[in-house]
C-alpha cells in the first residue's frame, strides 16, 4: 500500500515540471528524427501522459517543437551571457567552455534546436531564426562594448556578417563533435575562439 502511494506521489508533477518533462522527451525525439517523423502520440506515450494532456500544454505539434527550440535558445543565451566590463578576449574562452558544456550535457536539445531550420513549417523556422538573431545580438553587443573591438564597428560593415558566419561555423563544429567526441573540449574551444578572433580581426 505504501509503495503504491509512493509511486503515485512520484508521478504527481507540478505544471512546470510536467512541461519540462514533455520538452525533454520532445528534444530527444526531434534530435533523433526529422520533424515530420515525430508523432505527438509517441511523445505522450514516453512521458506517460494522455494525448489530451499534451495538447493542453501545446495546442499543436508546431507549438510543441517551437517550445523545444525556445527552451534551448534560452539555455544557450543564459550560459553564454556577457560579463559587463570584462574584455572580450578574456570572456571568449570561458563563454565557449560554458557553451560546449551545454552542447555536451544537452546534446538532444542542441541537435533538436538546429533541426528547426530544416522543417517545412515556416512558424517553427521563424522561432529558430529569432533565436539565432538573439545569439548574434548578444555577441555583437559584447564586441561593441569592448574597447579593443568597439571602435571598429562604425567603420566596418562586415562585422555582423563575420559573427553570423562564425555562429554557423561553431554550430557545424559542435554537431560534428557530438558525432565524434575524440577531440578534447579544449581543442574544440580553442578552434572556435581562433575562428571568431580571426573573423573580426582588422
Amino acid at each position: 500500500m505504501a509503495a503504491n502511494q509512493g509511486e503515485r506521489t512520484r508521478r504527481r508533477l507540478s505544471t512546470e515540471e510536467r512541461r519540462e518533462q514533455l520538452l525533454s522527451v520532445g528534444a530527444r525525439l526531434f534530435s533523433e528524427s526529422p520533424y515530420d517523423d515525430v508523432w505527438i502520440e509517441r511523445v505522450a506515450e514516453i512521458a506517460g501522459v494522455s494525448r489530451g494532456l499534451l495538447y493542453h500544454y501545446f495546442p499543436a505539434k508546431r507549438d510543441f517543437f517551437a517550445a523545444v527550440v525556445e527552451r534551448e535558445s534560452e539555455r544557450m543565451l543564459r550560459m553564454t551571457a556577457a560579463v559587463p566590463g570584462v574584455p572580450v578576449r578574456e570572456q571568449l574562452a570561458a563563454g565557449l567552455d560554458a557553451y560546449l558544456e551545454y552542447v555536451r550535457e544537452h546534446a538532444h536539445g542542441y541537435r533538436a534546436f538546429h533541426r528547426a531550420d530544416a522543417t517545412g513549417d515556416q512558424a517553427v523556422r521563424r522561432v529558430y531564426q529569432k533565436a539565432l538573431a538573439a545569439q548574434e545580438r548578444q555577441i555583437l553587443a559584447a564586441l561593441a562594448a569592448d574597447p579593443e573591438f568597439g571602435p571598429a564597428f562604425e567603420e566596418r560593415a562586415d562585422v555582423r556578417l563575420a559573427v553570423r558566419g562564425w555562429l554557423a561555423f561553431t554550430t557545424a563544429v559542435c554537431l560534428e563533435w557530438l558525432r565524434d567526441p575524440r577531440p578534447a573540449r579544449k581543442q574544440v574551444r580553442d578552434l572556435c575562439a581562433r575562428a571568431l578572433l580571426g573573423a573580426i580581426a582588422p
